[in-house]
C-alpha cells in the first residue's frame, strides 16, 4: 500500500469537505420549498426510541446505495433521477456524511445531509412523530412525484 493508512476522522473530513451540510432548519426548508427527499438511516431501535420525522423516507443504511441509485432494480420507484435532492439524516450526524457521499459517487450529484443528524433536528423543535405513533419500518415505495412535505 503506497498511501499510509487514515484514520475515520481523516476519512470523515474528507467525506464532508465534499458535501454542502444543511442544518436541521435548512433541511426542513429544503424538504417543503425545493421538494427534497429526506433520508432516515437510523436504525430500527432508534426510530421506535426517538420517533420519526414526517414526511421521511426511511431507508436502513445498508440498502441505502441500492434503494436510491436510480440505474439499479431494487431502487424506490421515485428515485428515478441523479437530479434527485436527497438530504441524509443519521442519529447524529456521522454516519450520514459518509451516506451522503457514497450517494454523490452513485452520481446523485445534490446529495448531502444534516449536521447534528436527527438529534439536531428534534432538538431544534423541528416536528417529530412521537415513538409508536407509526410504523418505523423502511420505506416500501417513495411517489414518482416526489417525497411527502414536512
Amino acid at each position: 500500500m503506497s498511501e499510509h493508512p487514515k484514520s475515520v476522522d481523516e476519512l470523515l473530513g474528507e467525506a464532508r469537505s465534499r458535501l454542502d451540510r444543511l442544518t436541521p432548519r435548512q433541511a426542513a426548508a429544503a424538504a417543503r420549498e425545493e421538494g427534497a427527499l429526506l433520508v432516515d438511516t437510523r436504525y430500527g431501535a432508534l426510530r421506535d426510541r426517538d420517533g420519526l420525522i414526517p414526511g421521511a423516507v426511511v431507508v436502513e443504511r445498508n440498502e441505502l446505495e441500492w434503494r436510491l441509485d436510480p440505474q439499479c432494480p431494487y431502487r424506490l420507484p421515485g428515485a428515478t433521477r441523479h437530479d434527485l435532492r436527497v438530504i441524509v439524516l443519521c442519529n447524529e450526524g456521522y454516519a450520514s456524511s459518509f451516506a451522503a457521499l457514497s450517494l454523490r459517487q452513485l452520481g446523485l450529484w445534490r446529495a448531502t445531509d444534516v449536521i447534528g443528524g436527527f438529534q439536531a433536528w428534534a432538538a431544534a423543535g423541528l416536528p417529530v412523530t412521537p415513538p409508536g405513533a407509526e410504523p418505523s419500518v423502511p420505506t416500501a415505495h417513495l411517489s414518482p412525484h416526489g417525497p411527502a412535505r414536512t
